[in-house]
C-alpha cells in the first residue's frame, strides 16, 4: 500500500507543477494585457467634427454659442458676420464634440470672400456630421454646396432655426418640406436664440458621433488664441455701431497683449480700405471710437475675468480684400 502511494505521488507533483505553469502564463497574459492597455484608443469613446453650414444670418454662430455653452462667435444682425473657421469643443468623460462654426455661403465678390469660401470647403471635407441651419423664410436652393452635402454619405442633422418667429402650422410645414427634400436627414426644429430644441440637437449629436478617441485635450475649450477673441469683440462693435459698407470694409489685427494677473493690456489696429473710411470710423473728436473701444473693453473683461486696458489705432491699408499678401498677415488662406 505505501509502495502505491509512493508511485501515485510523482504524478501528483507533475500535476502541480503543470498547474504552476498554467499560473504562471496567466500571470504572463494579464501583464501583457496591462502593458498594451495603455496605447490602445477606448473603444467606447465617441468624437468627431460637427462643421455647421448654412446661408448668411440665420443663426449658425447663435446656435455654436448655445451648444457650446460660451459665447465663441460674435453675433450681430448684419450678414457675413463670421469670416473665420472657428471651432468649440464639448468635452464628457466618453465624447468629444467638435464644432466648426463656418462663413455664410456667399458667392465670391473679392478675395476676401474666395478666403471665407476656402473655410467652409476645410469643412465640408473633414466633416463627422453635417450641422445644416436654415430659418423659415428659405426655401431648398440648387447650390453646389447644399447639393454636395446631400449627395455626401455623412450623416445630417438640418435645423429649422428661428422658429419662435412663426406659428406651429408653418413649423411644421416646413418641416415637412425639408424632409421631402433630404429623406436621410434628421430634421429638426430650434429657436437658439431662445434656447428652445438645443438639448435635443445635442442628444441626436451624441447618437451620431462616430467611436474615436478625443482629437483635443480634454480641457481645451477652443483653437483660437485670446488675440482672436479680442479682435473679433473688436469687430463685433464695428458691426453693430456703423452702417453700408463702414464695418465691412474693416478688419482688426492685435498688435500687442500683455497679459499681468490683474490686467490686460491690448494696442489694436482697425484697417480700413479709404481716409473717408478712416474718417468716418473715429468720429468727430474721436467720439465714434471712444464709443467702440468702451464696449469692446466691457465685453472683453467679462471674457477673460479681469480688468482691461485697449487702446485703438486705424489705418488705411488699400484694397486690403483684394490683396493677397494682406489677407494672409490677417490669418485668411
Amino acid at each position: 500500500m505505501n509502495q502505491n502511494e509512493d508511485l501515485i505521488s510523482p504524478n501528483e507533483d507533475l500535476s502541480s507543477q503543470n498547474e504552476d505553469l498554467t499560473s504562471q502564463n496567466e500571470d504572463l497574459t494579464s501583464q501583457n494585457e496591462d502593458l498594451s492597455s495603455p496605447n490602445e484608443p477606448k473603444t467606447t469613446h465617441k468624437a468627431g467634427f460637427v462643421n455647421i453650414i448654412g446661408n448668411p444670418n440665420v443663426g449658425k454662430s447663435t446656435l455654436m454659442n448655445a451648444l457650446v455653452g460660451e459665447k465663441l462667435c460674435i453675433t450681430t444682425q448684419k450678414s457675413q458676420t463670421t469670416r473665420h473657421r472657428i471651432m468649440g469643443m464639448v468635452n464628457g468623460d466618453d465624447y468629444q464634440v467638435v464644432y466648426s462654426d463656418t462663413p455664410g455661403l456667399v458667392h465670391p465678390h473679392h478675395k476676401l470672400h474666395q478666403s471665407m469660401m476656402a473655410f467652409v470647403g476645410e469643412a465640408l471635407r473633414d466633416a463627422d456630421i453635417f450641422l445644416v441651419i436654415t430659418e423659415l423664410g428659405e426655401s431648398f436652393k440648387n447650390d453646389e454646396t447644399l447639393q454636395y452635402i446631400i449627395q455626401s454619405t455623412i450623416p445630417i442633422i438640418l435645423v429649422v432655426n428661428k422658429i419662435d418667429l412663426s406659428s406651429q402650422d408653418v413649423v411644421k410645414e416646413k418641416l415637412d418640406y425639408w424632409q421631402s427634400v433630404i429623406p436621410r436627414a434628421q430634421v429638426l426644429p430650434c429657436s437658439a436664440i431662445t434656447g428652445f430644441g438645443v438639448e435635443r440637437i445635442f442628444d441626436t449629436i451624441l447618437q451620431m458621433l462616430p467611436l474615436s478617441p478625443p482629437y483635443f485635450e480634454k480641457q481645451q475649450l477652443t483653437d483660437k488664441s485670446l488675440r482672436f477673441f479680442a479682435a473679433e469683440i473688436i469687430r463685433e462693435k464695428l458691426l453693430l455701431f456703423y452702417d453700408k459698407e463702414i464695418p465691412y470694409c474693416c478688419e482688426v489685427t492685435i498688435e500687442q497683449y500683455e497679459e499681468t494677473p490683474t490686467l490686460d493690456r491690448i494696442s489694436a489696429v482697425i484697417y480700413v480700405e479709404r481716409e473717408s473710411q478712416k474718417r468716418i470710423l473715429i468720429g468727430h473728436n474721436g467720439t465714434s471710437m471712444k464709443r467702440v473701444g468702451i464696449s469692446a473693453r466691457q465685453d472683453l473683461e467679462a471674457f477673460v475675468g479681469k480688468q482691461c486696458y485697449i487702446s485703438l489705432f486705424v489705418k488705411v491699408s488699400d484694397s486690403w480684400r483684394n490683396n493677397d499678401k494682406t489677407l494672409h498677415r490677417f490669418g485668411y488662406n
